[in-house]
């Protein structure tokens, strides 16, 4: 599935072997960088949840549910309605502190009439996602990959810290857009994909910085458990983006984005750095044909992902399946605060099913074509939610297995629509084409939250 460039860059550069010193600190490192992502991509889970509510009256019953969570009885009557009329809580709401401290909906009042107001900020968050997959793959394809990778981690670090002293709704919005927009996943998986040969390229992609996702994704229910309060669930956010600044020494930048750009002998140096530290000896020249790569200093843009048949095909299709597994995988994902029984049990176990999928498809990587395993991660999911959807909603158990089972098969699809997509995208274009499918990706995500207020 590679391009003919790829397989020679690996030729070039296969006495550094697999798994050296060089290649396990690059897997570890970038692997590392995607726990922020993984921390702010569920954080809605926790931030922005509605607790159970009732308005703030004196003569309201003390219920958290039913009748009173919207309205309250006229204290002297309405104009029209007589003695038991109802009214809007014209003094608020008091909110159950039994699972939370505080939460953006707390904190603003976020239920009734202001409710359509929460989804709105969790879709702008995957709003910034889309915006930011559109732009990190043209700037990374311009100016670098490792600038573009730590230059984001430094905007969300500083974001979430800032949006952690949010003063309004609005204000949070805002940050929220940006904080999505500078996430950094898909640079961090294009600068390893590059960085690596093809073997501990497949580990790196389809096991180790989904597990770095996964490290942020169970690090949310663990902070959120002993926080309880969402701002300082915002400031664990920026404590994460900015534990990656000091492996701005230890990162190197892309050789192959280097090569095409005409750069062969810093090109060079990193291989050979490479060499010494995996402690094996170089060639004397590495990139015999530098005058292939001369023709790769023109730039490139979005029009030659849609300028021959195969990459056209490559390029639309992978991005309305993209579009589509995004959808499934977040949708399911945010849903755990709807749940039966222990919300940080539940966003627990989401991200432990998820660990065991990555362990699971990164067995099978080698094993079994990349496009049957993406075909038959999306089938699973699909009829195992057909089959939820049969099952009578008072059976809250065999609900909540179901949904978290499902989530098996969205997981897996996730992982290969990204690892297909770079390894099928010419190196020049590579983060564009990436970029795209995750841009047509976040779309799914935007609609989510919507599709979740609507089933409450």
């Amino acid at each position: 599935m590679e391009t003919d460039e790829s397989t020679g860059f690996d030729q070039a550069t296969s006495f550094l072997g697999n798994y050296g010193l060089f290649q396990t600190t690059a897997i570890l490192l970038l692997s590392f960088s995607a726990a922020p992502v993984g921390y702010t991509s569920m954080s809605a889970v926790f931030v922005s949840d509605t607790p159970e509510f009732r308005c703030n009256a004196s003569l309201q019953n003390s219920s958290w549910s039913g009748a009173g969570r919207c309205f309250q009885d006229a204290e002297n009557g309405s104009r029209t309605g007589g003695p038991h009329a109802a009214e809007p809580c014209v003094r608020g709401w008091v909110f159950s502190r039994d699972t939370y401290a505080s939460t953006i909906v707390t904190e603003w009042g976020l239920v009734c009439e202001n409710a359509w107001k929460v989804p709105l900020s969790t879709s702008l968050l995957f709003a910034g996602y889309l915006c930011g997959s559109f732009i990190s793959g043209h700037l990374s394809d311009r100016f670098g990959r490792k600038p573009v990778l730590f230059i984001f981690l430094a905007v969300h670090g500083v974001t979430a810290l800032v949006q952690a002293i949010s003063v309004s709704w609005v204000m949070f919005c805002v940050l929220n857009w940006l904080k999505g927009a500078s996430h950094s996943y898909s640079v961090s998986i294009i600068l390893g994909s590059e960085l690596l040969p093809k073997a501990s390229r497949v580990v790196f992609s389809t096991l180790a910085i989904c597990l770095g996702y996964c490290v942020g994704y169970m690090l949310l229910p663990l902070s959120a458990y002993f926080l309880r309060g969402w701002r300082m669930l915002l400031v664990v956010s920026a404590i994460l983006s900015f534990l990656q600044m000091p492996t701005w020494w230890l990162i190197p930048e892309s050789p192959r984005w280097l090569l095409h750009q005409g750069r062969v002998d810093e090109a060079e140096l990193i291989i050979r750095n490479a060499a010494r530290r995996n402690k094996v000896p170089a060639p004397e020249v590495i990139f015999r044909a530098v005058e292939s790569f001369h023709h790769m200093k023109r730039t490139y843009n979005y029009t030659d992902l849609v300028r021959t048949t195969n990459i056209r095909n490559i390029t639309v299709l992978s991005s309305s399946i993209w579009m589509c597994i995004t959808f499934v995988y977040y949708g399911l994902s945010l849903n755990t605060s709807n749940l039966n029984g222990n919300i940080y049990l539940n966003c627990f176990f989401s991200a432990t099913i998820d660990t065991f999928t990555y362990v699971v498809l990164w067995l099978l990587a080698d094993r079994v074509p990349r496009p049957a395993l993406l075909s038959a991660a999306m089938m699973y999911s699909g009829f195992t939610l057909l089959i939820l959807k049969l099952i009578p909603e008072d059976n809250l158990v065999a609900l909540q297995v179901l949904s978290l089972v499902a989530k098996f098969g969205a997981t897996g699809a996730f992982t290969f629509i990204c690892l297909i997509v770079t390894e099928l995208m010419p190196t020049v274009v590579r983060n564009m084409g990436v970029g795209v499918g995750a841009t047509s990706g976040f779309l799914g995500t935007i609609i989510a939250p919507y599709i979740l207020y609507t089933g409450k």
